[in-house]
Parts: structure tokens; C-alpha cells; sequence
């Protein structure tokens, strides 16, 4: 019998009777365009081409209907420019590290931007300056970045020309950005806005301002997060007032993407962004926020449970944690006992996510759920491990010198004091708990649990 493990899982995962509040927003297709439904639903495999054949249009140098496609992105999100990514934010970020930031350079970041934004300066040689944002303990999560500690980070180094900040974070925290905007603006500096996880907020009021409208130079959107996109889909845009080269960017992406990129996927972005900006859309983007205030309402009532609020925060992210549990012990107990799939799980609590795709009978069963787990014992073990990690950075190597440096794998129990050699970042939401060239200390053992050994410097 020929053997085809991935096949039989899919077989499973498409037969699973389990409820998701995750990652993808389309929650197994019942979010898109409905003309995108119907194409792909018998479909998908006679559709599945790239931009080679049948006069689809190529996508470096963009031609054709993808080039129209991604022209209607631009004028629908207000951008200059707008380039489909089928490598997902991922590409995105190498390709601006790669394209605006130069060796040595200073750059400022959020300690908790994406592993990929840090990939991305060990390709360019930039230097790391890091921007630690507020950290809400109570919930041992990262919150928003202060305008005033970038404005002093920037006063006091007029070296740096970038700034590079995450907002949401994963959680739904927000940052002002029009503030931070006009900061960078006051001391020349460009900014860069990863807005992954905000691809919705253009489209209703009730959600936070998207970024172009604030004063960014570039924000990158992961559609296929939250908008109702395939797995991978992302769009990199370039505001209008950008000082950013154009030609740059499309050419670090031309390097760095596929050359036979998925049709499927650039026709879900094209098709994610007609469905957003369509009256239908805009009905599921209504859904996904009435959804979760009905939640957030009715979580009140939960004794022992907490839900992350009275803070700047996307309403469609919903942060909860219940008392005498860990986020890991909450996420077995929906999974094994309720067959509930959240999006992640964290030290203190559980992600959930309010998707376009979502139902209001699904909220209503997590709510009863969340009843019944609140009114039980359980006894757990508690284990020496933590997801989101909160710990100060000390470098003591230039980022891109560590990562190419002489390197040896030790055993992780022997690795403090040494200089780590490697990018650790769990994921989601894929934050560095180390990176090359920081320090290693005892507190980051906790944030290892799956590895045996780790890249250190060799001495």
C-alpha cells in the first residue's frame, strides 16, 4: 500500500467536527467571495498554475491581470503601491530589510516584532536598535509601544533613519501610531508599520485606523491571517507620501520570491480584497465585531475568567485567561474535552480570534463551555515552561557577525553565559526568545522546551 501521511492528515483535518476561533480568518471557506467559493470549490487543482501560462499575467515585473489586481488592492487600501507576496509576510519583511536598510546602519525595532523583520537585518548587516515594549505581567504578554520612549530613543542617536514597529500585536494591543509617525517625521526617520494581523481595519470604523492613513511608509498586511486570503497570502504597501524606492523594493522581491508563484494564491488576495470592500464583506466584518462584543459581554458573567480589555486593543482579538489555569492547561481542556481549536496559548491565557468566517452559535458554545470549565477542579502539573518571552535582551555581538561566527551545539543546560549563535523564536507568534549575538541566561530556559541543543559561539 503506497503511503501518503500528509493526504491521510488533510483526509482527518477535513473531517474534524472541532470549532476554530484561529487562524486562517476565512474559517474553511465560509468568509470569501462567493465567485471565489464557487472557482475553487470543485476546482482547485485544474486551477493550480503560476504566472507562465495563458496569458494570467506575470508577477515580476507585474503584467496583466495581476497587475491590475494588485493596481485595485493599491487604491482600495489608499496605497502608492501594493505588491502581492505568496511567501506570506515573511517575504514582505525580508524584502524591506533587505532593500531599504543598508550594512551597519542603525535601525529601531520592537523587541517583539516578527522573527523574519531579524532575518531580514542579518541579510542587509543593519544594526539592531531595540525599542522594548510596555509588558502587561498580569497577562505575560507584550502591550503597545510608548511614543514618548521612541521619541527619547531617537533624540538621544540621531544615527538611526528607521523605525520598525509591530502593531497589533498579536494579541490585538494598539499603539498610537499617528503619534509615533510624527515623531519619525520630527527627526527624519522612516517608519515601517508590520500590521499583519490588522488587514480588516480599513474597512470598518469601529476597528483601529490602518496605518497609511497615520503616516507610515510601508505597512504589510497578512490577508490570509484575518482577511479571508489562502495561507500565505500577504500584501507589502507603499504609502503615498513614501520616501521608499520603488524599484528597490520590487527588485528584493523579485530575489527573494518564488519564480513560479501560486496563481491560487494571488487569485485568494484579489479575491480577499473584492470580498472586503463589497457590501457582503463588509456585513462579515460587521459580524466578526458584533460577535465579539456579544462575547465580551457575556464573558462577564464567567466567574473565574478574565477577558484582556479596558486597553487600545482590536475588539476582534480576544485575550482570555481563567483562574488556577495556565494558557496551555485552558487550550487542552477546549481541545480534548469541547473540541475547540483556539489560536494560541500563552503562559497566563488563550488567544481567540473573531473571524469574517465565524458564527455567533460558535461563540455561544464557547461561552457555555467556558461555564462549565469555570465551575470545575482540575489538577494539572505545573510544568517548566513559558511561550511568551518578556526577558531584556543583552548583546554582546553584532546581529549578522554572531549569526556567520564559528558555531557549536551544546546542550542547552550547559549554554548559560554563552553567546547564542542562532534565531530562537516560537511560533506563534514567532517572537525571538534569542537571537545571535545575545547573551544566554538561565531565565531563557523555560522558552527552550523543545530543544535538545542550542547554537552558541564557539570560544
Amino acid at each position: 500500500m503506497i503511503k501518503a501521511p500528509l493526504v491521510e492528515a488533510m483526509k482527518k483535518y477535513k473531517q474534524s467536527p472541532m470549532t476554530g476561533f484561529h487562524i486562517p480568518g476565512h474559517n474553511r471557506g465560509l468568509g470569501v467571495l462567493s465567485e471565489f467559493w464557487n472557482l475553487m470549490r470543485d476546482n482547485a487543482l485544474s486551477l493550480d498554475t503560476t504566472d507562465e501560462f495563458d496569458n494570467l499575467g506575470t508577477l515580476h515585473p507585474a503584467t496583466g491581470a495581476i497587475k491590475e489586481a494588485q493596481e485595485l488592492a493599491a487604491k482600495c487600501w489608499g496605497a502608492k503601491k501594493t505588491f502581492f507576496i505568496t511567501g506570506g509576510s515573511t517575504v514582505a519583511n525580508l524584502a524591506l530589510a533587505f532593500a531599504i536598510t543598508n550594512p551597519n546602519e542603525e535601525v529601531l525595532i520592537g523587541r517583539n516584532c516578527h522573527r523574519s523583520v531579524l532575518t531580514g537585518l542579518i541579510i542587509s548587516g543593519a544594526k539592531v536598535n531595540w525599542i522594548i515594549p510596555e509588558k502587561l505581567n498580569d497577562w505575560a504578554i507584550f502591550g503597545n509601544v510608548e511614543p514618548d520612549l521612541i521619541e527619547q530613543k531617537l533624540k538621544h542617536n540621531r544615527n538611526i533613519k528607521l523605525v520598525w514597529i509591530t502593531n497589533p500585536t498579536y494579541e490585538g494591543v494598539v499603539s498610537d501610531v499617528k503619534k509615533i509617525a510624527l515623531i519619525c517625521k520630527k527627526y527624519k526617520a522612516s517608519l515601517i508599520v508590520d500590521e499583519a494581523h490588522g488587514s480588516l481595519w480599513n474597512f470598518n470604523s469601529k476597528l483601529p485606523e490602518c496605518a497609511l492613513n497615520l503616516g507610515a511608509d510601508a505597512v504589510v498586511h497578512s490577508l490570509h491571517k484575518t482577511g479571508g486570503a489562502m495561507t500565505q497570502s500577504s500584501m507589502l504597501h507603499i504609502s503615498k507620501n513614501s520616501c521608499f524606492d520603488e524599484n528597490k523594493l520590487t527588485h528584493a522581491l523579485k530575489l527573494l520570491h518564488t519564480t513560479s508563484p501560486s496563481l491560487l494564491l494571488l487569485t485568494s488576495l484579489d479575491a480577499a480584497r473584492a470580498n472586503l470592500s463589497s457590501e457582503l464583506g463588509k456585513k462579515m466584518i460587521q459580524n466578526a465585531i458584533d460577535n465579539a462584543i456579544y462575547f465580551r459581554n457575556e464573558a462577564k458573567n464567567i466567574e473565574n475568567l478574565q477577558v484582556l480589555d479596558e486597553i487600545d486593543i482590536d475588539i476582534t482579538k480576544i485575550f482570555i485567561k481563567m483562574k488556577h489555569l495556565s494558557g496551555l492547561d485552558l487550550e487542552y481542556i477546549l481541545e480534548h474535552d469541547y473540541k475547540i481549536e483556539v489560536e494560541s496559548a500563552s503562559d497566563e491565557g488563550v488567544l481567540i480570534l473573531s473571524n469574517i468566517g465565524s458564527h455567533k452559535s460558535e461563540f455561544e458554545y464557547l461561552i457555555q463551555c467556558l461555564k462549565e470549565i469555570s465551575s470545575k477542579n482540575y489538577d494539572f502539573n505545573k510544568k517548566d515552561i513559558k511561550i511568551m518571552p518578556l526577558i531584556d535582551p543583552e548583546i554582546v555581538m553584532n546581529l549578522r557577525e554572531a549569526y556567520f561566527a564559528p558555531k557549536e551545539f551544546i546542550l542547552k543546560k550547559d549554554c548559560i553565559g554563552r553567546i547564542s549563535s542562532e534565531v530562537i523564536a516560537l511560533c506563534p507568534p514567532g517572537i525571538s526568545v534569542l537571537l545571535p549575538g545575545e547573551l544566554i541566561k538561565k531565565e531563557h530556559l523555560p522558552y527552550v522546551f523543545d530543544y535538545e541543543k542550542i547554537g552558541v559561539i564557539k570560544e
